[in-house]
């Protein structure tokens, strides 16, 4: 019997951001000798290999952004609106880790309109069922992807360094299903999103609800069983709690052009080792001197 591929697919966007910010508080933005900032793009690379070596992939994709604008832009014009627009030293390094990505042989994932999340949602619910999917990033949003075939690899501090879960490990912690994260989302809102769920109505008493009575329906189907106060705050915000669950749900259905054979992730190839040498990556070719993947073509 042939053994499933494993697809690792990681969120750009959240190792980026995560990466630049490491440095950025102390100004170590690395700068090579044409002035470009490389932080950001030699911490993105750095957990994209550790996360090659470690998990041992046979096939590897990244997620973008694709522009600030989405369609929960269009739903909801608050929708992140409360978030600073990144530094100047970070705007250069979206296109230079793209260019690593693809200097790599490994495709990079996006689609106007979306997020990368939903990009990875689409890709994990695209092949779970051929594929055992481990998913990388910072985010605990994409928890609610968890599935038979699908685990989550949450960043912790430093590199390499992650919080798994598995579908089973995420019911034990939190006592309600991935798919339901989606509701207990919506009803305590998300302040880095910015969008609020209901008022009034936190995480822990989200999550009691949802495990109580199984999802939104369930809640409003029962509200009379609820405290006069959560009565009052769902009878409220009830327009808003319906449209914090659209916002809160990652999207499985996004139009991607993927091919998993073009995903297929080997030996280091020499376009990346030249981008490497180009842009002055020392960080990185200091990791890939030690590292366990292709170390032998390296000077």
């Amino acid at each position: 019997m042939n053994k499933r591929p494993h697809l690792l697919l990681i969120d750009g966007m959240a190792l980026l951001f995560r990466a630049f910010y490491a440095t950025a508080v102390t100004g170590q933005f690395m700068v090579n000798s044409k002035g470009m900032p490389t932080n950001g793009v030699q911490g993105f690379l750095r957990h994209l290999l550790l996360a090659a070596e470690n998990k041992k992939p046979t096939h590897v994709a990244v997620c973008w952004d694709m522009g600030s604008k989405t369609f929960r832009n269009d739903l909801y014009g608050e929708y992140k609106a409360n978030r600073d627009v990144p530094p100047v030293e970070m705007i250069p390094q979206f296109g230079l880790a793209k260019e690593t990505v693809e200097a790599f042989e490994i495709p990079n994932v996006g689609v106007a309109g979306y997020e990368a999340d939903d990009c990875l949602g689409t890709l994990s619910c695209r092949f779970k069922d051929e594929a055992d999917i481990s998913i990388l990033t910072g985010d605990r949003d994409i928890l609610q992807l968890l599935d038979d075939h699908v685990e989550v690899h949450l960043l912790q501090k430093g590199f390499g360094n992650y919080k798994t879960y598995t579908k089973a490990a995420f019911m034990d912690e939190y006592g309600v299903t991935p798919r339901q994260f989606i509701d207990v989302k919506a009803l305590m809102g998300d302040a880095s999103d910015g969008y609020p769920g209901v008022k009034g109505i936190g995480e822990k008493t989200a999550f009691k609800l949802v495990s109580r009575y199984g999802n939104l329906s369930g809640i409003l189907e029962h509200l009379g069983e609820l405290t006069p106060s959560q009565q009052k705050k769902i009878e409220a915000g009830l327009e808003m709690l319906h449209l914090s669950r659209k916002l809160a749900e990652i999207r499985c259905d996004v139009p991607v052009a993927f091919s998993l054979e073009k995903a297929r992730f080997g030996q280091i190839p020499e376009t990346f080792m030249e981008l490497m040498e180009e842009l002055e990556l020392k960080m990185v070719k200091r990791h890939l001197v030690t590292a366990r993947i292709n170390a032998s073509s390296i000077s």
